[in-house]
């Protein structure tokens, strides 16, 4: 299964109070991974959109395992995990640079027309996601 690597170094508008990564930045670094996977496999969101297609987050699964602080660098790992007609799922994983996790987690997707609308994502599409992920 295709992994693509994204780094990151963590901003300070990234951290709560007590100096450490608030946890909902992680959802957001998780955006990025699946955004560059994408990009990696030559369908950017971005593209997809104006073709009509979206793939909105259905449900969000996060484990945070270590602390990270400002300016520490990081990692995000990111891989199609799923993937059918109707929906994919993507895992993540959040490393520092000796690979120690930070946190995993996972998002589930359906792809939907402009208006929100359940559809079958093109078979071209998907199967050009499959081969990405496979290779």
């Amino acid at each position: 299964m295709r992994e693509v690597p994204t780094d990151l170094r963590v901003r300070y508008s990234e951290t709560d109070q007590m100096g450490i990564v608030y946890h909902a930045h992680y959802l957001v670094w998780f955006e990025i991974g699946r955004t560059e996977w994408c990009r990696a496999a030559g369908h950017p969101y971005a593209a997809m959109e104006r073709d009509g297609l979206y793939i909105p987050v259905t449900r969000v699964e996060a484990a945070f395992r270590r602390r990270s602080s400002y300016d520490d660098a990081i990692r995000i790992v990111t891989a199609m995990t799923d993937l059918s007609g109707r929906g994919c799922t993507f895992g993540y994983r959040v490393e520092n640079p000796d690979g120690d996790r930070l946190a995993d987690g996972a998002t589930r997707h359906v792809f939907t027309d402009p208006n929100g609308r359940a559809i079958r994502a093109p078979a071209d599409l998907v199967a050009g996601l499959e081969r990405f992920r496979d290779s």
